[in-house]
């Protein structure tokens, strides 16, 4: 993706949408300072430039019966670049799993997994995950509760550098 050249208002829309991706583009633009017709350019823009992958709903998980939060660490037997790949497409197709992280070190992946209850996600673990090709080992770890979520990244912070974005 080439480089973005940012400026405080870039800033100030990536910031109010990652908030409330439902809001309009007449209260948009009157939150960031500018008319509605510029701040709905610099939106599609922003989407066409890859800064903007999508808007989503965020749900809450035991209000709709999920309510289990488990993070298992997969270490793999293998950490060949075609394994990694074949596991990471595996993961892909498989809806309990809601984040799906690389990670350096002794585990090679991390995973975020929404079970019904705790018997549902031994049954994940025990029919998918470690019945997987290439699984050599799963920790999990129960959440207790959820103390912070914020979605995206801090916007505010990329003042300093220089507003432009890889």
């Amino acid at each position: 993706m080439a480089r973005v050249k940012l400026d405080n208002i870039d800033r100030n829309i990536l910031r109010e949408l990652q908030d409330d991706g439902r809001i309009t583009n007449v209260e948009l633009a009157s939150r960031v300072g500018i008319s509605a017709p510029p701040c709905l350019r610099r939106v599609r823009a922003l989407e066409e430039s890859g800064l903007i992958k999508g808007y989503h709903a965020d749900l809450e998980f035991s209000e709709l019966g999920y309510n289990v939060t488990v993070f298992a660490q997969v270490e793999l037997t293998s950490q060949a670049e075609p394994d990694l790949v074949s596991f990471e497409a595996l993961v892909k197709s498989w809806r309990e799993v809601r984040e799906c992280y690389m990670l350096a070190g002794e585990i090679d992946f991390l995973l975020k997994v929404a079970a019904e209850d705790w018997e549902k996600y031994q049954d994940f673990v025990m029919k998918k995950l470690t019945a997987a090709p290439n699984v050599a080992h799963v920790k999990s770890s129960l959440a207790i509760r959820t103390s912070k979520s914020d979605p995206g990244v801090p916007v505010d912070f990329l003042e300093g550098n220089d507003g432009v974005m890889a």
